[in-house]
């Protein structure tokens, strides 16, 4: 399996379409200077919108990946299905609950050859009824995180963090869940306000 590309974290901030349980310990023990990898999978195209449906050219956590990074020191990694989602919305979520129900592992297109080098991993995705997509776990089953630190960030339109963190507790043992940052999906271009708090309690290195 060939490793994917890792790239490094624009230190400008995106605008416009472009820019679109408890913790077992605190995230505060980041500690700056450590390297940080953040990881994210996100869906453009019909998305849920205030009870209806809007048409997204850039997913909504690809928009608050966008945001997060450019505002830290970290390198970032997309996460693609093999078999891509759908663009409608009401087919991709049959498909989340065929695949929530099976305790399927999507297939991921291009995975990072390893994530040792990394102290701290920023795992970002949308809340599909109540988790993570399950490509998520696809992704946190194939590396140890062993004595890192994971921060759960998500888009949502009602469950906020959702079951992340016990899921990915239970996907990585060894890990250290910090402080999750979960943001409405039809507000993620509004922000910055949160994104900003977020980052000074969890003290991420900035850009």
């Amino acid at each position: 399996m060939t490793g994917a590309q890792i790239t490094g974290c624009s230190t400008s901030t995106p605008s416009g379409e472009a820019a679109r349980e408890s913790t077992e310990r605190p995230a505060s023990t980041t500690v700056p200077g450590r390297r940080i990898l953040l990881a994210y999978f996100s869906r453009p195209g019909e998305n849920y919108s205030y009870g209806g449906r809007t048409d997204l050219k850039t997913g909504n956590t690809e928009v608050l990946a966008r945001m997060i990074s450019g505002r830290i020191d970290c390198d970032v990694h997309r996460i693609e299905a093999v078999d891509p989602y759908p663009d409608d919305y009401d087919k991709t979520v049959a498909r989340n609950v065929r695949e929530q129900e099976a305790g399927a592992r999507p297939a991921i297109a291009d995975l990072p050859s390893s994530i040792e080098r990394y102290d701290t991993v920023l795992l970002a995705s949308p809340i599909w009824n109540v988790r993570a997509p399950m490509i998520m776990s696809t992704f946190t089953e194939k590396f140890d995180f062993r004595g890192k630190t994971v921060l759960p960030i998500t888009t949502y339109a009602m469950s906020g963090l959702g079951t992340t963190e016990r899921d990915y507790r239970t996907s990585c043992p060894g890990v250290t869940i910090g402080e999750g940052l979960a943001v409405r999906g039809e507000e993620v271009r509004d922000a910055d306000a949160d994104i900003q708090a977020w980052l000074r309690r969890t003290r991420l290195p900035l850009a």
